[in-house]
């Protein structure tokens, strides 16, 4: 159960980091984009819940012993092919324009509890067992829960400099 412990330690203490900036943030903060043609934090957080879409679909197949149920963002195109991420990212965008931060957030926390709660139910050897699930092509089922983790990282990490960056120019302007 350690390595099981370890990344769920590492998904909680995550979404902490995401919610400690949250909290610091006010809506206009939230959904005004930086520049024109880059994403806001709202934005951010529509594209990471979509993406945490297929995660949950994975625990939940594994849970069931069946092949996974991906989301559909837009017909034709496929979620598991890597060559249509741009395509989706912008599909993803789109769909959640003009939804309203707190639907955007509570989605997103609600996705983030529900791909931990899964992921507490899988058995650690099912989860480190990189033959047990044909769909995840010789991938260990706890490579989704760190892919997870790595790009909520990733996004957090620019979301965290560019906030950087602007309490800087706001200290010497």
């Amino acid at each position: 159960m350690y390595m099981k412990n370890h990344i769920l330690a590492a998904l909680r203490q995550e979404l902490e980091a995401w919610e400690k900036v949250l909290i610091s943030l006010n809506e206009t903060e939230i959904t005004a984009a930086p520049q024109p043609g880059e994403f806001s934090v709202k934005d951010e957080i529509a594209h990471l819940r979509a993406w945490q879409q297929r995660s949950i679909a994975r625990m939940e197949a594994a849970l069931q012993d069946r092949e996974p149920q991906m989301p559909q963002w837009q017909p034709g195109i496929d979620p598991e092919d890597y060559e249509n991420t741009d395509k989706i990212n912008a599909v993803i965008f789109a769909n959640a324009r003009d939804l309203p931060w707190s639907t955007v957030y509570s989605q997103w926390h609600t996705g983030f509890l529900r791909l931990l709660e899964l992921s507490e139910a899988i058995p650690e050897p099912t989860l480190l067992d990189s033959s047990r699930f044909a769909w995840l092509e010789g991938h260990a089922l706890a490579f989704v829960l760190v892919a997870t983790y790595d790009h909520h990282q990733e996004h957090l990490e620019k979301l965290q400099a560019r906030l950087a960056q602007g309490a800087d120019s706001h200290k010497n302007g």
